[in-house]
Formats: C-alpha cells, structure tokens, sequence
C-alpha cells in the first residue's frame, strides 16, 4: 500500500489535514519534524542554530526512516524538496500531493514564532514561496489549492488521493 506523503510551505496545512486524512484512512501518520526531533533527540531550532545545513542533514536521515514504512501518512517539513534525494525516497512507494497555501494566507493563519526560518521575519514566507514554488510542483503527483475553507481543502485532498489511488 502507497504511503501518501504531503509537501508544500510551512503552514500550508500538511499536518492539519494529514492527521484528518490519515484518520478517515485508518493509517498511522507521521508529522516529519516531529520524528525528527524524537529520533534525533535535538530540537529543530538547535540544529538551525548549529546551521540549515544540519538541519537538512537530519531532515534527510529523518525522511530515509519514513520512507521505509508502509501505508502511512506523511507530512513533510517545507523544505524537503530542496534536496532531490528527499523527494526520491518516495517516487516509488508514496503519493505525493502538494498543498498548496498563497503566502498571504499562511501569514494570516500562522501565530507563533516556532518556525525557524519564519522567527526574525515573518514576510520571508514570499521569498520562501518564490524560491520553492517550482520545487513543489515538479514533485508532486497532485496539487491541491488550500486557499478556501478547510472543508473545501480536506474534500479537494480526499478526490485527489481517490484519483492517484485508482491510477
């Protein structure tokens, strides 16, 4: 069974409606960072403070242990598609679908400063957007638009995930 893997901006949705999809499924989900911070025994802020590319580095180790699970739910960090080798894990055993979230729309639902690369400056996420846009889509198997009501999102994810199923 193909794991079902979510990719798009930090704050676009991915783990929001992967824990929904994942439970109207009955599979296991998996929010990347979070196992990434369990197995690596480090938060996320300290390997940005050490730099990004240690950060990366984990990330990578990180997605190489979800992509051997079978059938799961995954929500990616935001930049995991800056490294191929992240994205070619799962050109085999996954689905990927893109959330899709304009960046005026993440900055309206985003409150804390928990997102590293967001802290200092929370407009970057148009720089970030510009910068990983083509990325996103060149990966994905599906795109889904996030940019209406969460009820439109999640029934526009759940078409998409029946279509990439019956292929």
């Amino acid at each position: 069974m193909k794991d079902i893997v979510l990719i798009g901006m930090p704050g676009c949705g991915k783990t929001t409606f992967g824990k929904k999809l994942a439970k109207s499924l009955g599979r296991k989900f998996y929010d990347a960072d979070d196992v990434l911070e369990e197995r690596e025994k480090r938060t996320i802020k300290s390997f940005f403070a050490e730099s990004e590319d240690a950060f990366r580095n984990a990330e990578t180790r990180t997605l190489k242990y979800l992509a051997d699970l079978d059938g799961v739910v995954i929500a990616t960090g935001g930049g995991a598609v800056l490294r191929e080798e992240n994205m070619k894990l799962f050109s085999e055993n996954a689905h990927v679908i893109f959330l899709d979230r304009r960046p005026e729309c993440i900055l309206d639902s985003i409150v804390d400063d928990s997102r590293p690369l967001l802290a200092d400056d929370k407009d970057r996420i148009y720089k970030l957007y510009e910068e990983r846009i083509a990325l996103y889509r060149k990966y994905a198997d599906a795109i889904v638009d996030n940019n209406g009501s969460a009820e439109e999102t999640y029934d526009a994810l759940v078409r998409q995930w029946d279509i990439l199923r019956d292929e």
